[in-house]
């Protein structure tokens, strides 16, 4: 075993100490090139799990991630050939399994493992925890599609929140200039990674929703921020980040890190784009192209007038083909007025015997309606004057009865209404008697 094995196999071996006589003088590039001999014979091939961050994959086709766990972290290359002879998806915060073969990259002289095979294990913990955070947010209903609403066609302001130091702003301005140049941009700066991002993230949503309210600008926000690692995108999976986000007055696009990375304001904002620029060019329509769809409007509109000035010409001359020698025309249209005029005529007579008879009809009618009522309230007179006749008290008095009133004019009908020496007035069917009470007895057998 070599020295450098030695080390490697057994770090807490005494180290003697060093002295200027102890070894020859390496050169850079033949220790690196000697450091990996002995990783490669020491270790190759070596299996390694652990979870991908700062995925990066090139235009070459070439991936480059980073594999750790809680203990440390390594780079790792995996190149095309390997990646296509076993294709598998790989993603930020994926737990892995990977088997390669160490090796030392001379250039910057870091410890790599080349990626021959890869197959998953399992989540990572961060991946777990943006599922978790995922999936609790969507049973709240923050992420159903039937809140997202449509960017305006031609918003009349923009609105960015994002670092001030970030180049998702640069990008976004500079697209913005070169699109939009007339719109007004309204920037709401806060800090897009650390611990402290999602509570000033949330702020400045606060303020750009302020400004909306009280004038109606900006007319669409952008939430924006540059590509990163799992960690580095953590804030905008923030639930509080995502609450916010879900009250915005206004329509939200999302354009938070590169196409592959994916992060919780995506699920809510209104729209998401794969970059800050795409952000910007989704509710900034280019000027250029503008003009371009109005010329070919105007175009069309030019050669449409023209067709339906030729169309008209055509029927117009089509037209004067029809009416012929004008005295002719006229003689025929002076004999369709005198048949018309004849015709008027006979049908305003015809109108005026139908309405005449009409009349007669109604009156008769009327007439017959007079009788019958008048002869209905004549029978129910009678009827009501024989049962008058019924009611008059002189017939009850015919058959012995009489009617006894006191001097007063009151009916007497008991005989404790009176009192002895009483004058009354007995009436009887025919006349009247003047009485006077001899005596008053109230018992019912007398």
């Amino acid at each position: 075993m070599s020295g450098l094995e030695g080390a490697v196999g057994n770090p807490m071996m005494p180290r003697s100490p060093v002295t200027e006589d102890d070894g020859p003088v390496w050169s850079v590039g033949a220790l690196v090139t000697a450091v990996a001999d002995a990783v490669r014979a020491r270790f190759n091939p070596v299996r390694v799990q652990g979870e991908i961050s700062g995925y990066v994959r090139a235009g070459s086709g070439h991936a480059y991630f980073t594999l750790k766990d809680a203990q440390g972290q390594l780079r790792c290359a995996f190149f095309r050939r390997a990646a296509e002879a076993r294709p598998v998806v790989l993603r930020e915060g994926m737990r892995v399994e990977v088997l390669g073969r160490l090796d030392v990259y001379a250039q910057r002289g870091d410890l790599q493992l080349v990626v021959e095979r890869v197959r998953p294990a399992g989540q990572g913990s961060l991946y777990e925890q943006f599922l978790q955070l995922k999936a609790a947010l969507a049973a709240e209903g923050w992420f159903d599609t039937a809140r997202k609403r449509p960017l305006p066609p031609f918003p009349a302001s923009i609105g960015v929140v994002t670092s001030l130091d970030a180049a998702a702003l640069r990008d976004v301005a500079t697209t913005l200039a070169r699109r939009v140049p007339h719109l007004p941009v309204w920037v709401y700066p806060a800090p897009v990674q650390g611990a402290e991002a999602p509570a000033q993230l949330c702020a400045a949503l606060r303020r750009a929703y302020q400004d909306y309210r009280a004038s109606g600008a900006p007319a669409v926000l952008l939430l924006v921020r540059g590509g990163g690692s799992l960690e580095d995108l953590w804030a905008f999976n923030d639930p509080e980040l995502v609450r916010t986000l879900a009250q915005a007055p206004m329509p939200v696009v999302c354009g938070v890190g590169h196409e592959t990375d994916v992060t919780l304001a995506d699920f809510v904002a209104d729209v998401r784009a794969p970059t800050p620029t795409a952000a910007a060019e989704l509710c900034a329509p280019a000027t250029q192209l503008l003009q371009q769809a109005l010329q070919r409007q105007a175009e069309r509109l030019h050669e449409a007038v023209w067709r339906r000035l030729d169309t008209q010409a055509q029927t117009l001359d089509r037209l004067a083909q029809r009416l012929g020698r004008p005295a002719a025309r006229l003689g025929r249209e002076q004999a369709r007025l005198l048949a018309l005029e004849h015709r008027v005529r006979a049908a305003a007579v015809l109108r005026v015997d139908r309405q005449r008879q009409q009349l007669l009809q109604r009156q008769q009618a009327w007439q017959a309606l007079l009788r019958r009522d008048r002869e209905r309230h004549h029978q129910r007179l009678m009827r009501w004057q024989a049962q008058l006749a019924l009611l008059d008290p002189r017939l009850v008095l015919q058959r012995g009865y009489a009617l006894v009133t006191d001097a007063q004019g009151r009916v007497v009908t008991r005989a404790d209404q009176t009192r002895a020496g009483e004058a009354l007035q007995v009436a009887l069917a025919r006349g009247a008697l003047d009485v006077r009470v001899a005596a008053v007895r109230n018992d019912a057998s007398a």
